[in-house]
């Protein structure tokens, strides 16, 4: 699949699926970046013509058909058709699809659940590969919204939806308190998790053995609401093809356990298990939905969310990316990775350290009980610590991008709700005012 994704059109280049349909992962992805660089001489390379390839049935256009055949499997994961049909023009949407890909399919199924009162943005609606209205078409940052979020102001519609240009990410916008808030990766997960089990369960369709797949570097909130509901939460790595990879292990060597949703913080969601990969068509049927489910109760989401935390705890998430460039910029990123591995080891920013996850070393270290075990994750540069107030933090260097990335995962469980936000508010402040200062003596 050719595509610039989420990233600026100077990032355009292409991703590669395996046969069961799910990104390449090891040892496929390094046979294939092998075979490539095996390649001296690229005149020695064959080809045919693109239509000689069609007569011999190598190349096939994607048909009607198979589109068809995706609207009818993810349509049944509407949860309450009825009140979609019956209330479904209540809430206006505001759509854009960000020069990409998403106008046609995104429109079909708000349609055909009946949430049809939704306008998009004019002037992002079609495919355009240069994304010339935007920096970088990524609905994780407000700027990829602005324009839908002026339309929304404009035409005062209840919430903005936004995918990215091949339409595998959601991100949203809506007015709260006369501000306009966009919920982050993990909350937009927390509300779809806490939804789909929630209403499944009220409608006894909670199937038997369930289990829901997420990330290391996603919020244990999530884990927490997936407990009391009796399902088991499975992580992987960060990336769906991660996430894909352990749901094919799983039918093939667990086939009684049955899969009910899988997310990541990166704005990836995917809440059927027809296609293997992150569904941002899907994940738009399913926002809309949840939306009008608590505009019905006289709520928006930021309300649910609060209700989310009332109920299981408070958590507050913090993404910070630092962009190094070049030679010298991979060699910096390299430093650091190795100077929170070498030194951070028993406090980070004057707090006591529960365990650490290195999955370069494959290894979790309790700090308690001075041992160390293995554990059966695919190698990665990733560290993960856990500290004793039950705050998380993970690094890694991004897989694409010239950047280190810092994930901050705060749990708070004493006080108000208005005490909690504050004191992970603060906490957040000092963890990142310390990892500056560690990457800058790096």
């Amino acid at each position: 699949m050719v595509t610039a994704s989420h990233n600026p059109p100077e990032y355009n280049g292409y991703k590669v699926y395996w046969s069961d349909g799910a990104q390449v992962t090891p040892p496929n992805d390094q046979n294939i970046i092998k075979n490539y660089y095996d390649i001296k001489d690229f005149s020695t390379i064959s080809h045919i013509d693109f239509e000689r390839g069609l007569e011999e049935g190598l190349i096939h256009w994607v048909g009607k058909d198979v589109e068809d055949a995706y609207y009818k499997v993810t349509a049944p994961n509407c949860l309450r058709p009825e009140l979609c049909k019956e209330k479904g023009k209540e809430l206006k949407i505001i759509f854009t699809p960000i020069h990409g890909t998403g106008l046609v399919p995104c429109s079909r199924v708000l349609n055909d659940m009946g949430l049809k009162n939704f306008m998009v943005v004019p002037d992002q609606a079609e495919p355009d590969e240069n994304f010339p209205t935007v920096k970088s078409p990524n609905p994780e940052n407000p700027e990829a919204l602005e324009k839908a979020v002026a339309l929304m102001k404009k035409e005062n519609a209840d919430i903005v939806f936004g995918t990215d240009p091949d339409t595998d990410r959601l991100g949203i916008a809506l007015p709260y308190k006369g501000q306009i808030v966009y919920p982050n990766g993990n909350q937009i997960g927390l509300l779809m998790l806490n939804y789909i089990l929630e209403t499944k369960k009220e409608k006894n369709e909670l199937p038997e053995n369930p289990y829901f797949i997420n990330t290391i570097v996603t919020t244990p909130l999530q884990k927490v609401i997936a407990e009391k509901f009796g399902v088991d939460t499975e992580c992987t790595l960060t990336g769906f093809k991660w996430i894909c990879s352990k749901m094919k292990q799983i039918e093939e060597t667990e086939p009684h356990r049955n899969f009910v949703f899988s997310t990541e913080e990166s704005f990836g969601y995917m809440n059927h298990n027809h296609v293997r990969d992150k569904d941002g068509v899907a994940s738009v049927a399913l926002m809309a939905e949840i939306a009008l489910w608590y505009k019905t109760r006289g709520m928006n989401l930021i309300d649910a969310l609060d209700e989310i935390y009332e109920k299981f705890g408070y958590s507050k998430e913090s993404l910070l990316c630092l962009n190094y460039y070049g030679k010298e910029g991979a060699e910096k990123i390299e430093r650091i990775m190795d100077k929170f591995r070498e030194n951070i080891k028993e406090t980070f920013q004057d707090e006591p350290i529960e365990s650490i996850e290195d999955y370069e070393k494959g290894e979790l270290y309790n700090l308690e009980t001075k041992s160390s075990q293995k554990f059966d994750f695919p190698s990665s540069n990733v560290l993960c610590y856990n500290l004793k107030s039950k705050a998380r933090i993970c690094v890694r260097p991004s897989g694409t991008e010239p950047k280190i990335k810092f994930y901050i995962m705060i749990n708070e469980n004493q006080g108000t709700l208005e005490e909690k936000k504050k004191s992970a508010e603060n906490k957040v402040e000092k963890i990142l005012s310390f990892i500056k200062k560690q990457a800058e003596l790096a």
